[in-house]
């Protein structure tokens, strides 16, 4: 993202912690603002002289996805950037949602930016649910006069993804023999592809709408032989059956039992997040990469760095 706005002639300011990782930005050309998304004055600060708020900050490591912090950050923080956009006078805002909160199918269909939500499970979805607070947020801001965006990138693949947050996934399917996999399926986006779609609907999106941005939809089998596929390798695909894995994932939940998967991942990975991307391709212009192009550079990077042969 931050790339992307300096190659098209933006200046960036980016809002920091101190524990921030900026790895893979400390080469490019932008400002520095120490703060926090908790603290509405550091947002009031970092906003100053600014023309446009991009909101991305949230908890989408698994690790952290039950974390008690979760709404605060992602809820109260949405709260706040918003309230900084409106008193510096109204600033136009892209809030970075997720494919989670248009909804997840028991059965492939295809959802759209208008389909009914029918998760009902809290617990098991949290981070959907407090993504979707933040959402509902954005949208009364917009109702009141504050150009507000939602953007809802799908799973994002791509190059240097190095804390392994969906790349891992593909790491999983190299490493193992045989691939056990869910009955389940997503759309997947290329990396590059979400930030040129944040930034079209920074220009040209319409207030108080959400824009998908994803893929092709694969179902998490065809995900694991695509992945294979493309390193040349040749092994057994098992689809598991959704009930044992929610058991066992309730079991690892429940007893503290040692799995070789995220219980809180399993949720997520038996249902089908089939995503319709007519809405970002015809209102802001974007095109996005098949399933093998956005997989390949994540793959070749992953083999690079080490993660798999």
């Amino acid at each position: 993202m931050v790339r992307k706005l300096i190659e098209q002639g933006y200046s960036v300011r980016c809002l920091l912690r101190p524990t921030s990782r900026t790895d893979r930005i400390d080469d490019l050309a932008f400002e520095r603002c120490a703060g926090d998304v908790r603290d509405l004055s550091s947002l009031r600060r970092g906003l100053s002289g600014c023309n446009g708020l991009i909101h991305l900050a949230g908890l989408s490591n698994w690790k952290e996805i039950h974390s008690p912090a979760m709404r605060q950050i992602v809820v109260t923080g949405t709260q706040n950037a918003l309230q900084a956009a409106q008193s510096e006078g109204g600033l136009p805002v892209v809030f970075v949602s997720s494919l989670t909160t248009i909804n997840g199918a028991s059965q492939p269909c295809l959802l759209n930016e208008d389909s009914h939500f029918s998760l009902k499970d809290k617990k098991a979805f949290v981070y959907t649910y407090a993504k979707r607070e933040a959402e509902l947020l954005c949208q009364k801001a917009a109702w009141a006069g504050l150009p507000v965006v939602i953007v809802n990138p799908a799973e994002v693949y791509g190059p240097d993804d190095s804390g392994l947050v969906t790349a891992g996934n593909l790491v999983d399917f190299a490493r193992s023999n045989p691939v056990f996999v869910s009955r389940g399926g997503t759309s997947v986006v290329h990396v590059d592809d979400v930030a040129a779609g944040i930034i079209a609907a920074f220009e040209r999106g319409r207030p108080g709408q959400r824009y998908i941005l994803g893929g092709d939809n694969l179902t998490v089998k065809e995900l694991a032989t695509t992945t294979l596929s493309l390193l040349g390798q040749t092994k057994r695909i098992i689809v598991v059956p959704n009930r044992v894995l929610l058991g066992l994932a309730w079991l690892g939940r429940n007893w503290h039992l040692p799995l070789p998967f995220n219980p809180a991942v399993i949720p997520y990975a038996v249902r089908f997040w089939f995503a319709d991307n007519s809405r970002a391709r015809r209102e802001l212009g974007l095109n996005f990469r098949s399933a093998r192009e956005t997989l390949e550079p994540t793959l070749r990077w992953l083999q690079n760095q080490g993660y798999i042969r």
